[in-house]
């Protein structure tokens, strides 16, 4: 089967590039936080400690506390937590229904790809943040709807990346082999399309995700993303605009923690792109 790449001339391939590095390096700090935040935290993101409010960072609290007494530390943690749990299962939906999508209609062709691709040209007629805004606007708060909303928005740019590579598979001689000797669709979809079209899909994803995690945290600042008092960076980032020349601290580690989240997924898209590209390959 054509167009696997081995997994060693990757990592190689995406280690040679500095920037990447630093991508997974970060990537990896949010995966680890975000799995340990229960270890890690000294305090529960919920209890308050009424004497504590405003505190600067000192050796007790690392980040301070917000109005409310709660340890920002502890929130910071879980925060990564609930942000993981969202992005993630948000771009897991998206990828398997835009590409579900994207290969039918790739491979079908005819009426079946013209309906398919102009419904996804209608999501795409709306600003990503506008139509996550009106999902979950009509829906209601909480996470739930917050996956729902960015699996919805980024559905259509992966039924686009995974149907041009499918249109430019499908004629290869290998398929119509298959095709020759009784092999039936789903299978050749399965077994012989999709292992060739899993290069884009990866940085796809790696992109994606970045984009989620934002998306995700806008949608929390507006109040409908995550409910209090569950922690998430938006809603930190929210309640800390009332404070901000009296507790700078409260904006600081929220801000700085999406910053550095988004920026390790772009690095790590970067070189996954540049290692899966074949023109760049030695």
């Amino acid at each position: 089967m054509r167009g696997r790449i081995p997994i060693l001339r990757i990592r190689l391939r995406v280690f040679r590039h500095p920037s990447a590095g630093l991508g997974l390096a970060l990537v990896l700090a949010y995966l680890l936080v975000a799995v340990l935040a229960g270890v890690l935290s000294p305090y529960s993101p919920i209890e308050q400690h009424a004497a504590d409010r405003l505190q600067a960072p000192n050796s007790r609290y690392l980040l301070g506390t917000d109005e409310f007494g709660r340890d920002i530390f502890s929130r910071l943690l879980h925060g990564a937590t609930n942000s993981l749990r969202v992005t993630t299962v948000a771009v897991a939906a998206a990828t398997l229904l835009g590409t579900t999508l994207g290969m039918i209609a790739g491979y079908t062709g005819g009426l079946t790809d013209n309906a398919i691709m102009r419904l996804m040209d209608l999501f795409f007629a709306f600003p990503a943040i506008l139509l996550a805004l009106a999902i979950v606007a009509a829906l209601g708060p909480g996470a739930g709807n917050t996956i729902l909303a960015i699996a919805v928005v980024y559905m259509p740019i992966f039924a686009r990346v995974s149907r041009g590579p499918v249109l430019a598979t499908k004629a290869m001689e290998f398929v119509t082999a298959a095709r020759c000797i009784g092999v039936n669709h789903p299978r050749i979809l399965l077994r012989h399309i999709l292992p060739n079209i899993t290069a884009p899909l990866i940085v796809q994803v790696s992109l994606a995700l970045s984009w989620a995690m934002l998306t995700e945290a806008s949608l929390s600042f507006l109040g409908l993303g995550t409910r209090p008092p569950e922690p998430s960076w938006g809603s930190m980032l929210s309640d800390s605009r009332r404070l901000i020349e009296l507790a700078p601290w409260m904006a600081v580690s929220p801000g700085f923690a999406i910053m550095l989240g988004v920026l390790g997924f772009n690095l790590l898209g970067d070189g996954l792109r540049d290692a899966l590209d074949p023109r760049l390959r030695k």
